[in-house]
């Protein structure tokens, strides 16, 4: 079957713009962030009409066993197939532990089944710094060569030249690495966690206005 891709870089503007709407603020552990990211998947993939599923899983085929997956997006059409899905339409994995970074790219890429290999899937992973996103997507890309799938990294990592959170994301065909957006997380006068791009950061601006009238004199 002719895989059938999305537009994930739509996705993450949708996963920016819709942050603050999470309701996260200090008080909440990191357990909370992940599920009310999850949900929000989740509930994005019910809308556009899949069968989401959150703590689904796939047979990895080295490990010899299932391993869990997430969240899982599946396409049921009743008029071509009354008794299977006919796709895995999206696999999204999400982890806040640093050193599970490449475990979580190994999930998203495992060997398993035709029918469980997902047409796109979505990593949003928490880094230790920007200097390890280089090693991930030299990883992605080998692993991707091999399964096609359209697929979005997002990275959550501590800016502490600007003392701000940064979230990175990558988008990668089977042909490679096609575009990167950079988007902020910071939180609000209520203490609630939100997202904006970093061209649409007010502070940011300010000073690359400085930063460009120091350069005029």
């Amino acid at each position: 079957m002719q895989k059938q891709y999305f537009n994930l870089m739509q996705f993450f503007d949708g996963y920016v713009r819709n942050y603050r709407r999470m309701n996260l603020s200090h008080l909440h552990n990191r357990s909370m962030f992940t599920k009310r990211e999850i949900d929000y998947f989740a509930n994005l993939g019910e809308l556009l009409g899949f069968d989401a599923f959150v703590e689904d899983s796939k047979f990895d085929r080295i490990k010899g066993r299932s391993r869990p997956m997430d969240l899982s997006w599946w396409k049921w059409d009743a008029r071509k197939d009354k008794e299977n899905y006919l796709y895995l339409a999206l696999h999204l994995e999400r982890e806040n532990v640093w050193s599970k970074d490449v475990d979580t790219i190994e999930k998203l890429f495992s060997k398993t089944e035709e029918a469980f290999i997902p047409h796109n899937v979505i990593g949003i992973q928490n880094i230790e710094s920007f200097e390890r996103i280089d090693f991930l997507n030299e990883l992605i890309y080998k692993k991707n060569s091999i399964q096609k799938s359209n697929a979005l990294m997002i990275y959550r990592y501590y800016d502490s030249d600007n003392d701000i959170e940064r979230v990175d994301a990558y988008y990668f065909t089977p042909s490679g690495l096609m575009e990167c957006r950079q988007a902020l997380c910071k939180q609000d006068q209520s203490d609630y966690w939100f997202m904006c791009f970093e061209e649409e950061f007010a502070p940011f601006q300010g000073k690359e206005k400085v930063a460009n009238t120091i350069k005029t004199i």
